[in-house]
């Protein structure tokens, strides 16, 4: 591993202030993150973050993409008269010659962020903090409905059902790891149901679903709170590109929901948690159900169903292939984890008739 100069990095920006410290920030397993402290308090501090160019390779559109959308939502904040804007929206510090990104010498990608003082993440899904995160990714849906260009994928078809599933064939024929003979009965379950997971690209192509600009990655702790624990912004924005609205309403609940980890390898543990789905649900139509179509609010169920179909395959495919892609700690390790996804997946499946009641109480 380089040593990093982050002096020398961090003189590429425009920053105020003297730089006192230099130390690590969060426990992301992306990007590498710092906050760099400055003497005086009348200074801001900063964040310095390395942007993980080997997952986003397109570092100029992904920068592109999030300096269209936080100037997006500034503006919108500006036309209401908002307070405490500065802390409600991320502000990237330019370089001198005026990009957001700076590339050092060894080819590795920077950022810098004013750090929002006085802010703090929560890692616990709990009813109340289930009902924000749907508040605050459905407002930062609500606020980039009326982005006035195009934004492009950072991951190019992250969220992609048809695309899982060919890697997933492609994985079948070629059975790289020799593990296929352990897996073919989740292997058939899962193709029985390949058609019926596939319909979100089915009506796109059909011109019946939008594609919308979403984050596609709402994790609880992808949000800052206020010390009175109100939310302050959306963070986190490398994926965020146009995708359909399933990506942040059923990936959050793939997780938030599921009342135990991904890789609990006791099955008896997985279950779907109807009250986290409740009020993250409520939450998340208080800020989206002006622009929601029909047809987007009917498939929310199948939502909460792709996420963990989808991430059940990609364990799954992982594991065929020998655990290539994901970090693993022992050798079943992705079985387990995809094990666990289809139990969560049929579980969900269990409560589609209770979730689509829901949904119409709530509308």
């Amino acid at each position: 591993m380089k040593t990093i100069d982050t002096a020398s990095i961090l003189s590429q920006f425009k920053i105020t202030g003297s730089v006192k410290e230099v130390k690590p920030l969060g426990q992301g397993l992306i990007n590498d993150t710092y906050r760099v402290i400055t003497e005086a308090d009348s200074d801001p501090d900063y964040v310095l973050q390395r942007i993980n160019n080997a997952v986003f390779q397109d570092v100029e559109l992904l920068q592109h993409n999030i300096e269209v959308v936080t100037a997006h939502i500034r503006n919108k904040l500006e036309a209401i008269h908002a307070d405490d804007i500065d802390r409600r929206v991320l502000t990237f510090v330019q370089t001198h010659d005026g990009k957001t990104y700076y590339r050092d010498k060894d080819g590795r990608y920077w950022r810098v962020m004013v750090f929002i003082a006085d802010s703090v993440t929560h890692q616990a899904v709990t009813p109340h903090s289930a009902y924000d995160a749907g508040k605050a990714f459905g407002h930062f849906e609500q606020m980039l409905v009326d982005v006035p260009e195009r934004l492009g994928e950072t991951i190019p078809d992250f969220h992609n059902m048809e695309l899982r599933l060919r890697q997933l064939r492609e994985a079948v024929a070629a059975d790289a790891g020799g593990r296929l003979h352990e897996v073919s009965d989740l292997v058939g379950l899962i193709v029985c149901d390949a058609q019926e997971m596939c319909q979100a690209e089915h009506l796109y192509r059909e011109g019946r679903l939008p594609k919308r600009i979403c984050h596609c990655d709402t994790k609880v702790n992808n949000m800052l709170f206020d010390h009175e624990g109100r939310v302050l912004c959306v963070i986190d924005l490398d994926t965020v590109m146009p995708s359909f609205i399933f990506s942040d309403y059923g990936d959050f609940l793939r997780t938030g929901a599921n009342m135990t980890t991904e890789d609990d390898a006791d099955l008896t543990h997985v279950g779907f948690d109807m009250e986290i789905f409740k009020t993250f649900t409520t939450g998340y139509l208080e800020s989206t159900r002006e622009f929601l179509t029909p047809i987007e609010v009917e498939h929310l169920p199948f939502a909460v169903a792709l996420f963990p179909y989808m991430q059940c395959v990609r364990f799954l495919t992982d594991y065929i292939n020998g655990d290539t892609y994901y970090k693993t700690n022992y050798p079943s390790h992705n079985l387990d984890r995809a094990r666990n996804q289809w139990t969560l997946y049929r579980a969900v499946c269990d409560q589609k008739t209770a979730m689509t009641d829901f949904i119409r109480t709530v509308l």
